[in-house]
């Protein structure tokens, strides 16, 4: 059974919405700078790519807006754009026919701090703090749930940035046990200073103050990455539903694969590159025949040159493009990834593979980084990275709609 996408919904600190995501991501127009969602003033890192223009009450019922925080709103409002652009009234399916499968990183921080400050101000009233973070990564695709009577398979992965692909995979898997429509991806939005001390232990974040050379993967002045809020989720559906119903089809699901490194000092080599080969065999392809890599572009110079070998050691010396389009927005965590592949959807329909913004490709490195400018190319199958800090490695292979006579 072929799994396609009909439907996307974007927010990156880009644009809203998909169109305004990508025509900034082709003209390269970057959205890091200076938090403004608290003084970041006494923190070591300053920068982030916050979405500025998102109001919630524009778009949103009033009543729900006390009951969810900004990274449940941004994933209504997306999941919403979703399914507009899929053509799909979730309320016209039938009873279990579609669900909602997500992955979550660190968007609960927000959540969570609120919480404490009900803790601390009303106590008993409430039960735990670690309680009530754990609770919400249900109430975020719950939430999405709710709005859209959607009662069949939902969950929530949990695997750092790999988690948006690896939410996508697990809709495949229900999309071929016989559920019709998933809305699946990720949105994490943590720019609050409890989720800015937690991502800052990870030791990975840039703290360089200026926007333009904070987020430099595979440069030589590589120096961490800057986080961003955003993502995208994504309709997934089997093939003979879409066509079934008239749907214009972005391109299927076509290969997936996951992998967990060996512990640091197993002297075992990382297993990115297993998950490339993995995934490129369940698409049934050969590495020749992918046309582009979305790179997980970690910034931080040993992951970058793990990244760099992995790609290498498949596709050849340069052998295939390589792009980070992610330089313009910050790495979104679990929301990565899904945004990578929506790039990559677009990518396929427009015949272009957007740039990596701002980087110079340093001599350690032998791929074909596509830089500064976007490349015309006839793009059938693209494949998408991510990696999760702890090990973890995802890899999926997106190719073109498939012609059907």
């Amino acid at each position: 059974m072929r799994v396609v996408v009909t439907g996307l919904g974007v927010a990156a600190p880009t644009g809203l919405g998909t169109e305004a995501y990508w025509s900034a991501t082709l003209a390269g127009r970057r959205a890091i700078g200076r938090v403004t969602r608290f003084d970041p003033s006494s923190y070591p890192a300053t920068l982030a790519g916050e979405i500025k223009e998102f109001r919630a009450e524009e778009h949103l019922p009033s009543r729900l807006l006390p009951q969810t925080d900004r990274m449940t709103r941004i994933a209504l409002v997306s999941a919403d754009q979703a399914f507009a652009d899929a053509g799909i009234d979730p309320g016209e399916l039938a009873d279990y026919d579609a669900g909602v499968i997500t992955a979550s990183h660190s968007g609960g921080f927000e959540f969570g701090q609120n919480e404490l400050r009900a803790l601390w101000s009303k106590g008993s009233r409430y039960v735990s703090a670690y309680q009530s973070f754990a609770w919400f990564y249900a109430v975020n695709s719950g939430q999405i749930s709710i709005r859209n009577g959607l009662r069949g398979p939902s969950s929530v992965l949990v695997s750092d940035q790999a988690g948006g692909l690896d939410a996508v995979a697990q809709a495949r898997r229900q999309i071929r046990k016989g559920t019709r429509v998933i809305i699946s991806g990720a949105v994490d939005a943590s720019i609050c200073p409890w989720g800015w001390v937690a991502q800052l232990t990870s030791g990975r974040l840039s703290e360089e103050t200026d926007p333009a050379r904070a987020y430099l993967p595979f440069d030589d002045d590589a120096g961490g990455h800057v986080p961003g809020e955003g993502g995208a989720l994504l309709v997934v559906e089997d093939d003979e539903h879409a066509r079934t119903r008239g749907a214009r089809v972005y391109g299927e699901i076509a290969g997936y694969a996951a992998t967990i490194d060996p512990r640091p000092d197993s002297g075992r080599p990382p297993s990115l590159r297993r998950a490339i080969e993995l995934a490129i065999a369940d698409a049934a392809l050969d590495a020749g025949d992918v046309d582009v890599v979305f790179a997980d572009a970690a910034a931080v110079p040993e992951l970058d040159r793990s990244e760099a070998e992995a790609i290498t050691d498949v596709f050849g010396s340069r052998g295939v493009p390589v792009t980070a389009p992610k330089t313009t927005t910050g790495r979104l965590y679990s929301g990565a990834a899904p945004i990578d592949l929506a790039a990559a959807f677009l990518s396929i329909r427009d015949g272009v593979i957007p740039p990596t913004v701002g980087t110079t490709l340093s001599d350690r490195y032998d791929i074909d980084l596509v830089a500064s400018t976007p490349r015309r190319a006839a793009v059938r199958n693209a494949l998408v990275l991510a990696r999760g800090q702890g090990g973890f490695n995802s890899a999926m292979v997106v190719r073109a709609p498939q012609v059907i006579d």
